[in-house]
């Protein structure tokens, strides 16, 4: 696809794309540290648990099994520790209560007869047990002192240590099989992040286009993602709105187009007749006051077009109007005294039926606006002697004024189409009734603005009705009587 106009290109290092990506691999790191820790630590302290438990009971044993002579000798512990046989496992050393060793399995060290400066082994001669764990170059060094007391005096300690590599092996392997599972898992997470991240974005990417496309003005433009989520629900509600976008630029067109015309018509006849006038020497006075006098009637027009266009565009700019309760029966009355002399030239009687108590939420103006298209309508177009019949009535949650005729009627492939605006079922008979066609769009827009609709049909009769319908204005303590 081309480079759009004003389609800024984004670096990676601001797309989306990069920090979906990024936030997979953020949380997922985070799941994978979590991974290598927490089980870890967890058996390092059972491991520590077990170990402290074990290594604080054989001590027991030991300092229990040594309490028995009064004095600690050198000889007297060896006789004692050795044939208790944990000398393979630990290392054992036994001091007396100034911390002086007396017996220490380990012969290579010679610490015999050296002092025991040792922590656990102090902590054990002031008569505390002491056991500790810990986990260091693969292996567990535990270590456990207890006292050695005689009729309540502490009189010597026994301090084991135990070097487990065995164990200590086996917790390396579960932290090397943890590495390992783990770095498949980041090369897997790496690229599913890259993919779904690309996959997301590309999305996101298409209604980017789509959208600087129809801002061009492609209003035909629409966007296809599959799938049943938000994006794909966004895609359609941008393909909707793209289709209004479209119906209102051929209205608007079409609009500019009628309007053009309409406008051009009047003009073109302003302009013929002041040149005729202009290059007509001595041309009859008599015939000079009729040019101007349609020259006056073409003038008029506009006026009309132009002040139907101006209320056109007001309703289409959705400002906010101050609705009041509005007694429609009241309006009606004041078209129907307004628009006598016309009837009267026409010879057509006008019937109204007003239900009192008919109270909408509007502005006197607009319903004014409606019932003067409405019943003006039902007597330019009507045939000479007819009649024009108005009733007025409240059904249930409705306001419904009925303007009925005895014209010609319109035919019913015109009938979906009267409401639009400079649509004329005959032109020239409309253009000579001094119609604008508009009055009937303005009809439509007015009652919507208010939360009403309006209809039209033929009269089996004769002639047509044409029926629009408000919301009844309810008081405080419920429907208007």
């Amino acid at each position: 696809m081309a480079h759009l106009p004003g389609a800024e290109k984004i670096p990676f290092r601001r797309s989306l794309q990069l920090k979906f990506a990024l936030t997979y691999i953020i949380i997922i790191a985070a799941v994978l540290i979590l991974l290598n820790t927490y089980p870890v630590l967890v058996s390092q302290d059972l491991v520590f648990r077990s170990k402290a438990s074990l290594l604080q009971s054989q001590a027991a044993v030991i300092a229990d099994t040594i309490a028995r002579t009064e004095a600690l000798t050198a000889e007297a512990v060896r006789d004692y520790v050795e044939p208790l046989g944990y000398t393979g496992q630990f290392r054992v050393l036994v001091t007396d209560e100034f911390g002086l060793i007396l017996y220490d399995s380990d012969e290579l060290r010679f610490t015999q007869g050296r002092y025991a400066m040792l922590g656990e082994v102090t902590a054990a001669l002031r008569g505390y047990d002491v056991a500790t764990s810990s986990y260091l170059d693969g292996a567990f060094h535990s270590r456990s002192a207890v006292p050695v007391i005689y009729r309540d005096m502490t009189i010597g300690c026994v301090y084991l240590y135990e070097r487990d590599a065995d164990q200590g092996a086996l917790l390396t392997e579960i932290q090397r099989n943890l590495r390992s599972i783990s770095l498949v898992i980041c090369v897997l997470v790496l690229i599913l992040s890259v993919f779904f991240s690309k996959a997301l974005t590309r999305r996101v990417g298409d209604l980017l286009r789509a959208i600087r496309i129809v801002r061009e003005g492609e209003y035909s433009h629409r966007v296809s993602i599959r799938g049943g989520d938000e994006l794909s629900q966004l895609a359609g509600e941008f393909n909707q709105l793209t289709d209004r976008l479209q119906t209102t630029e051929e209205v608007r067109r079409r609009f500019v187009s009628d309007a053009s015309h309409e406008l051009k018509t009047p003009l073109a006849s302003i302009r013929l007749l002041t040149d005729s006038i202009l290059q007509t020497d001595g041309m009859d006075p008599d015939m000079v006051r009729d040019f101007v006098s349609d020259i006056g009637e073409e003038a008029d027009r506009l006026t009309r077009i132009s002040e139907k266009l101006l209320t056109l565009t007001r309703m289409d700019s959705a400002a906010p109007v101050e609705t009041a309760p509005v007694d429609v029966a009241a309006v009606v009355e004041k078209v129907g005294r307004m628009l006598l002399p016309l009837a009267g030239d026409r010879n057509i009687s006008v019937e109204t039926a007003l239900q009192p108590g008919c109270v909408v939420e509007a502005t006197e103006d607009d319903l004014y606006q409606i019932a003067f298209n409405l019943m003006e309508n039902a007597v330019k177009y009507n045939v000479p002697g007819g009649h024009v019949m108005v009733d007025l009535r409240s059904m249930g949650d409705l306001i419904l004024l009925t303007v009925e005729d005895t014209g010609v009627g319109i035919p019913e492939e015109d009938l979906p189409k009267i409401f639009d605006r400079f649509y004329r079922v005959d032109k020239a008979r409309s253009r000579a009734a001094g119609g604008t066609g508009l009055g009937l769009s303005i009809v439509r827009d007015t009652a919507r603005q208010h939360g009403g609709a309006v209809t039209a049909e033929r009269r089996e009769a004769g002639g047509s009705r044409f029926q629009v319908a408000f919301p009844r204005r309810e008081e405080k303590g419920g429907p208007t009587p």
